[in-house]
C-alpha cells in the first residue's frame, strides 16, 4: 500500500511517497516559488535527485506535474498505486486526533485560519488540488496541534480574562505535534513501554518542548501560536508583553509589525545579528564572537529552564530526547544543555554524543535519566495516520 504525505505552503508543496507494507521511503519533492517567477522542484528517488526549473503558477499544476513526474521517472506505474493522502494542517484548533477530510473539516481548516494565517489556506490549497487530481483517493488531515490537546486545562488556560477564551479561543494549542508524536511512540518502542515519562526537545529553526507522560502530551512549550516558548532561530520565544506597545511607542511601528519582528528578526538572529542558523553561530563562536556567544548562552538558558519546569511538573522523568535539525545534529548544543542539568541526575557520555543523525543513546555514566537523539520523521507520522484512518 503506498501513502503520500503532503505538506504546502503559501508558494510551496511538499510530498513524501511510502511504501507502507515496508514503512519504506520511496520518493520525496519539493515545489519550491509556486506562483512566483523562478519557479522549480527537486525529486529525490533510487539516490538519485533531480531538479527542473519549470513554471509553476499554482498548486494545481504543482500537483498536476508532481504526479506526471512519479509516472514518468517510473516511481509508480499509475496513479491508482496511490492509496490515501495525508495533509499536514498546522492548526487544528481543538482537533485531537487525524481525521478524514469532508467538506466540513474543510470548512473548519478555513475557519482557523486566523490562527496560522500563512500556513491553513495554502493547506487548503493542498487538499483542493490533490482532490482535483485524485478525487476517488481518501485523503486524511493531520494536525499539528492534535498531540497536545490532552493537555488539562490548567495547562493551556492562559491567565487573562476567560472570556476571551470562551468568545475568541485564547488557549494554549502547541505545535510541532506530529513530531513530538512520532517521538513519543518511537520512545515506547525503545522502552517497551507505554508507562513512562519523558521530555521531548524538538530542536530546529522552530523549537517546542512537551512534557509526556504515558504516551500522551500533558504540556508544551509553544503556545497561542509558535512564536511562545524557547528562543528560535529568528523567533523571541517567551517575553514580557509589555516590550510590545512600548517598542511600538519608540519605533513608531504597529502591533503587527512588532510581532513580526518577534517571529522573523529575533531569536538567534535578534542577539546575534547576524545569523539565524545554529550551525552558523557555532562557528561564529569558535572565531570568538561574542554576540554568538551570548546569544547560545540564551537559547541554552531557555530550554533549560522548560526542561527543569517539565521535570518538576512530571515528577521526575525516566527519558530525555533530542530531535529535529539542532536536536539530531549539534553535539555541542546537546552537551551545552546537559551540562547544566547535572544537578537533575543527568549526564551524558560525551564520546557518544560525537554521534550525529543517528537514532543514539547518549546516557552517561551514574546519570539516572536516560538521555537520547531520536530523528524525528513527520511525514512517516502523517502517513501512519493515513493509513489507519484509511483502513
Amino acid at each position: 500500500m503506498k501513502i503520500m504525505s503532503v505538506n504546502a505552503g503559501s508558494s510551496s508543496l511538499k510530498f513524501s511517497l511510502f511504501d507502507m507494507d515496508k514503512n519504506n521511503l520511496i520518493a520525496s519533492g519539493y515545489f519550491e516559488r509556486v506562483g512566483l517567477e523562478g519557479s522549480f522542484y527537486t525529486i529525490k528517488y533510487n539516490g538519485e535527485k533531480i531538479r527542473e526549473e519549470i513554471d509553476l503558477p499554482n498548486h494545481t499544476v504543482a500537483v498536476e506535474i508532481m504526479l506526471d513526474r512519479l509516472i514518468n521517472l517510473e516511481i509508480i506505474k499509475s496513479l491508482d498505486e496511490i492509496d490515501g493522502i495525508g495533509h499536514r494542517i498546522v492548526h487544528g484548533y481543538t482537533y485531537d486526533h487525524s481525521v478524514l477530510i469532508t467538506d466540513k473539516v474543510i470548512e473548519d481548516i478555513k475557519s482557523y485560519a486566523d490562527f496560522a494565517p500563512l500556513h491553513n489556506p495554502a493547506h487548503i490549497l493542498g487538499i483542493e488540488a490533490c482532490k482535483k487530481a485524485l478525487p476517488e483517493v481518501p485523503m486524511v488531515a493531520v494536525f499539528d496541534t492534535a498531540f497536545h490537546q490532552t493537555m488539562k486545562e490548567e495547562n493551556y488556560i492562559y491567565p487573562v480574562p476567560y472570556k476571551w477564551y470562551e468568545d475568541y479561543g485564547v488557549r494554549k494549542y502547541g505545535a510541532h505535534g506530529t513530531s513530538h508524536k512520532y517521538i513519543a511512540s518511537k520512545l515506547s518502542e525503545i522502552l517497551n513501554t507505554n508507562n513512562y515519562k519523558a521530555i521531548v526537545c524538538h530542536l530546529g529553526s522552530g523549537c517546542s518542548l512537551s512534557a509526556i507522560k504515558d504516551g500522551v502530551c500533558i504540556d508544551t512549550s509553544m503556545g497561542f501560536t509558535p512564536l511562545a516558548g524557547v528562543m528560535m532561530g529568528t523567533r523571541s520565544g517567551d517575553i514580557d508583553p509589555s516590550i510590545i506597545p512600548y517598542v511600538m511607542e519608540k519605533e513608531g511601528l504597529n502591533a503587527k509589525e512588532v510581532v513580526d519582528i518577534l517571529n522573523k528578526k529575533s531569536g538567534l538572529l535578534g542577539v546575534s545579528e547576524k545569523f539565524s542558523d545554529y550551525r552558523d553561530i557555532r562557528n561564529a563562536i569558535n572565531e570568538g564572537d561574542e554576540q554568538a556567544i551570548l546569544a547560545n548562552k540564551i537559547f541554552v538558558n531557555t530550554i533549560v529552564k522548560y526542561i527543569a519546569n517539565y521535570y518538576v511538573e512530571l515528577e521526575g522523568i525516566d527519558a530525555l530526547v533530542f530531535t529535529a535539525g539542532v536536536g539530531e545534529n549539534s553535539s555541542p548544543a546537546r552537551h551545552d544543555i546537559i551540562s547544566k542539568l547535572k544537578v537533575l541526575g543527568m549526564i551524558i557520555d560525551e564520546e557518544k554524543n560525537n554521534i550525529i543523525g543517528e537514532e543514539v543513546e547518549l546516557t552517561g555514566k551514574d546519570s539516572k535519566v536516560r538521555i537520547f537523539a531520536i530523528p524525528t520523521n513527520e511525514e512517516l507520522m502523517i502517513a501512519l495516520d493515513t493509513l489507519k484512518l484509511i483502513k
